[in-house]
């Protein structure tokens, strides 16, 4: 926004008149991917880790339940002969 209001100032597109915006531009830039990496990494790291207990509660809840079924199928055999 610096540069254009200088273009717009001095009526001149030289270097000298946009390269503070464009400095400051590129500054922010670096601030940004400064702050944006670390926080892509985390975010895959802690999706990668929720995947991971998702997969370890989905095991734990099937085990679970083929354990029940097993356990009700002598109990429904009983049953089906009287």
């Amino acid at each position: 926004m610096n540069s254009f209001s200088a273009i717009a100032k001095s009526q001149d597109t030289s270097l000298s008149a946009v390269a503070p915006g464009i400095a400051e531009a590129l500054f922010a830039t670096a601030i940004g991917l400064v702050a944006a990496i670390p926080a892509v990494i985390a975010y895959n790291k802690l999706t990668t880790d929720i995947g991971r207990v998702q997969q370890s509660f989905a095991a734990g809840i099937t085990t679970l339940g083929d354990r029940l079924a097993r356990d009700r199928k002598p109990h429904l055999r009983t049953e089906a002969a009287e």
